[in-house]
């Protein structure tokens, strides 16, 4: 697929329908609240709130000891969002953590702009508008970027070092992230640079990912590379399990996808990202001001490799890489 053609799937995808939503817990009196605000459902990220729990918890702060958690999921519907910020407004909870996708904060952000917001983003938040800077950021919202689009050119360069003799890389990719055109030309350039031809597979809902391994298996791509999105971490059994059934050879952002049993990862942790929000959010519950906390950036990058995955698809894997690896799962 050429670069006009992605960039005009990007303005296309369809708004899903409505999906109900979590009931939240009444807030016991005289105890904090805060609102968790996510586009995504609670299932594929439970082990994500038990480490922004965690992080609470080195702060002080159990749920259901001295604090009430409420809790916004927007069940991968962006058009929900809106309502679920005003309604965690309304329930005046004293700080929200906004996550899942950029869209989370953005609406937390149109709600209110008292109460203290604190994201979670592997986008620029810059860019995105949600802070003046990073060490400044301004107004009522803070938070932690783990930096998974700056990171995507250096994952194909890996893809290639697994994979030298593999010169046509499918991208899966989310045409509805505000950045994605970005990152496709950015991997674009980067591709060619290493010798790569790249094909871009968009997908931004469950059939679209159903009919990009159709097309992937139809065009017979030497690899996958799968673009950061939080649609895709909340399917990534899914998108694991159509790799293997298909033999191609992916990587991924998140360690997460190889320990579902995905081939590679190269990024930052998310769990810690979670676990990051849960101490600002807290720091914030203790008095300290959103403005006065700089964004966290990620320090560390882990290689993960599936040496299980590895066999099954008869793959060597190079022993400079293995000894690049921070984990090696057999």
């Amino acid at each position: 697929m050429r670069r006009r053609e992605f960039i005009t799937l990007l303005g296309g995808a369809a708004a899903s329908p409505l999906l109900r939503t979590r009931v939240a817990r009444a807030q016991q009196p005289g105890v904090p609240a805060i609102g968790v605000l996510n586009a995504q459902s609670a299932d594929p990220y439970s082990h994500l709130t038990a480490a922004l729990r965690k992080g609470l918890g080195e702060m002080g702060y159990v749920e259901g000891r001295n604090l009430t958690i409420e809790y916004g999921w927007g069940e991968g519907h962006e058009e929900r969002l809106p309502a679920l910020a005003a309604d965690l407004v309304r329930r005046q909870v004293a700080v929200i953590v906004a996550g899942g996708s950029p869209g989370s904060t953005l609406a937390a952000k149109a709600a209110t702009s008292v109460i203290p917001i604190v994201f979670t983003t592997g986008a620029d938040p810059v860019k995105l508008g949600f802070v003046a800077s990073l060490n400044r950021p301004g107004g009522n919202i803070t938070g932690v970027a783990f930096l998974v689009d700056e990171l995507a050119a250096k994952r194909l360069e890996l893809l290639h070092e697994l994979l030298p003799r593999v010169t046509t890389v499918a991208v899966l990719l989310d045409p509805t992230r505000p950045v994605a055109a970005a990152i496709w030309q950015d991997l674009e350039k980067g591709g060619r640079s290493i010798g790569l031809q790249l094909e871009a597979l968009p997908a931004s809902t469950e059939s679209e990912i159903n009919s990009a391994f159709a097309t992937l298996a139809e065009r017979k791509p030497g690899a996958l590379f799968v673009g950061g999105s939080p649609f895709f971490n909340s399917k990534r059994d899914k998108i694991v399990a159509l790799a293997a059934r298909h033999a191609v050879p992916a990587i991924y952002e998140l360690r997460e996808f190889v320990i579902d049993g995905g081939l590679v990862s190269y990024g930052t942790s998310i769990t810690e990202a979670y676990r990051q929000a849960g101490i600002y959010a807290g720091r914030i519950l203790k008095g300290e001001k959103p403005a006065d906390l700089p964004v966290v950036q990620p320090t560390k990058f882990e290689l993960v490799l599936n040496l299980k995955t590895a066999r099954a698809l008869d793959l060597y894997v190079p022993d400079k890489l293995l000894a690049l690896a921070d984990e090696v799962i057999e």
